[in-house]
Parts: C-alpha cells; structure tokens; sequence
C-alpha cells in the first residue's frame, strides 16, 4: 500500500508541476501579447518590461526572446539585442528571423563580413526567408559586390514579387555593372510597385539619366553620342542608338511624351540587353514582360504612372482626365502573368 501511495504522490506532484507550468506559459504568452501592442503604440520600454516578466516566468519562450530582440532593435538599442537573439537561435536553429535580425545588426555596426555569414548560415537553415536574401544583396551591396547583390535581389523577388525594395536593390546592383538598359527595367519594375513615394522620385532621375546617358543634343537635327570603352557591348550600344531614334523627328513632345517614345523602343529591344551569358530571369522576368507592354496600348498610362511622384500636378490631372486608360493599364497588369 506504501508503494501504491507513493506513486499517487509522485504523479500528483508531476501533475500539479505541468499545471503550473502550462499556466506560467499562458500568463508568459499573454505578457509577451501585452509588449507586442506596447510596440507598436511606441512605448518600447514598456513593452521591454513585459517582455523581461515574460522571460522570468517561462526562460525558454522563443517568441519572448524575438519580441525583446525586435523592440531593442527598433528602439535604437540594436546591440542589447545581441544575446536575446544568440538565446533565440539555440532554441530555434531554424529561425531565419534571428538571423536576419542579428546580421542586420552587424551590418548597421559597420561589419559587414559579419552580417554576410550570418544572413548566409539563415539561408542554410531557412532558404525560403524571404528578408535574408534582400538583406544580404543590400549588403552585397555595400561591399561593392554587385554580381553577388544581383543573384541576392533575384533570389528575394522570386520569394516575394510586391517587395518594392528588393526590385530596388535589384535596379541598384544593375546599374553599377553598367548594365544599364537591364537597370532601366528594373527600375520601371520598382515604379510599378511604388509610384508615389521619395524613393520614387530618385529612381525616376535614374530612368532619366539612364535615358541621356552618353547623349548630348548639338543642334535641332543632331545629336552627338559618346561611347566609352566599358560600354562595347550589344546592350550599351543599342541603346543610345534606340532612345535617340524613338523621337526622331518629333517636336514639341513633353517630357512625357517623349519617355512614353523611348521606352516603347527600348522595351522592344530588350532581351538584347544584358548579354552573355544570359539571366534567364531577366530575360523572362524583366524584358519579356516589358516586350508585352510596349506591345499593348497602355504605354501612355505607363508613362505617366512611373513619373507620378517626379511631376505629381501634370500626372494627377491626366489620370483624372484619362481615368478610362489608368483602368486599362491596371487591368493590363492584373491579367499579364510575369514569368520567373
């Protein structure tokens, strides 16, 4: 009978052990809940307290432990973050979110390398993490690694197509190859996604510059082209030769009628633009997609929506005077698959 008792003892002790701690691990969550909306109101130390009560009442609670390493992060306190996020990857090897996080860090201390591992060890253990391969082209990016931040952009717009910033890393990684008609899509592909904000309004000056680059108007009829060295290639010598063509012999264009000319040409040349060997994603993703544009009657709206935030009041008034054609591009859009 002292046997029997015993064992009633012992299992009523393991019971009341797991009742405490499935509510110590309710009353964690709920803390952890009450920091998250403190977050977002702003009240970062607030929120840090909940987070810390959370931690005391369940220590191995991985959501506790991103939450704090979040608000430290958003805070400006990014390095007290650091052992939060070391805790949060032995308890969950796979969260491509700490490693994102904490690589972001290293980043932002001037520590490049460091992030590069980091984002790179995240991809081993989480490959669909959307923000590692953005993070790591953007710093890529900074080390002037430029082939390397394309692959990266590539990998995150694959993973995510509406992520305007990884079609801007993508444009940027371009660009500083010289790869300059291919950068010209791209940053037409970022407009697309975000018409109207400041960034818009400096990838627009890109499209132009791109648009001018090497030419230079001598007189009414002509036009002087200046190629250099870097630039003996199909693509960059298609493409001074295209834009200058697209508005030959017209007067009196706007500015917009004028990109509308241009990049109908350009678009329709396109898949010559990157050369050997060929991006498959480009080709498919990026000229393809563009060749059907200029092919369609939308060119006009297009022209307009991507120098919305660069020439706001003209564009404003012609979509509120051509409602009928913005309606027809965005149903272009809704209905033309894009291809990886």
């Amino acid at each position: 009978m002292k046997t029997y008792h015993k064992i009633l003892l012992l299992f009523m002790a393991v019971a009341l052990s797991l009742t405490v701690k499935a509510q110590s691990n309710q009353d964690a969550v709920a803390l952890v809940k009450e920091g998250v909306a403190l977050h977002d109101q702003g009240k970062y130390s607030e929120a840090i307290e909940k987070y810390q009560a959370a931690l005391k009442l369940d220590p191995n609670y991985p959501t506790a432990y991103h939450e704090m390493s979040f608000t430290l992060f958003s805070s400006g306190k990014a390095k007290e973050a650091i052992p939060y996020l070391e805790k949060l990857m032995k308890l969950d090897p796979k969260s491509g979110g700490a490693y994102d996080m904490l690589g972001s860090i290293y980043d932002d201390d001037n520590q490049p390398e460091k992030a590069i591992e980091l984002f790179q060890k995240g991809l081993s253990v989480d490959p669909d993490y959307q923000r590692l391969h953005y993070n790591l082209s953007i710093t890529y990016y900074r080390v002037k690694k430029y082939k390397e931040s394309e692959d990266c952009a590539v990998d995150a717009i694959k993973l995510d197509p509406k992520h305007a910033s990884s079609q801007r890393a993508y444009a940027m990684a371009l660009e500083m190859q010289s790869k300059r008609g291919c950068a010209l899509l791209a940053w037409c592909s970022f407009l697309m996604l975000e018409p109207q904000t400041k960034r818009s309004i400096g990838a627009y000056q890109n499209i132009q510059n791109i648009l001018h680059h090497g030419i230079k108007k001598t007189g009414e009829k002509s036009v002087d082209m200046t190629i250099n060295t870097s630039d003996l290639n199909s693509g960059n010598l298609l493409l001074p030769m295209t834009i200058v063509n697209a508005t030959s012999g017209k007067s009196s264009l706007t500015v917009t009628d004028s990109l509308k000319l241009q990049l109908t040409k350009v678009f329709a040349i396109s898949d010559l633009f990157y050369g050997d060997p060929k991006s498959e994603f480009y080709t498919r993703y990026m000229a393809g997609y563009f060749k059907q544009m200029a092919e369609s009657e939308n060119m006009e709206a297009f022209a307009h929506l991507i120098s919305l935030a660069a020439n706001q009041d003209e564009n404003v008034k012609w979509f509120k005077e051509n409602e009928k054609q913005l309606i027809a591009l965005d149903t272009w859009v809704a209905h033309t698959k894009r291809e990886f």
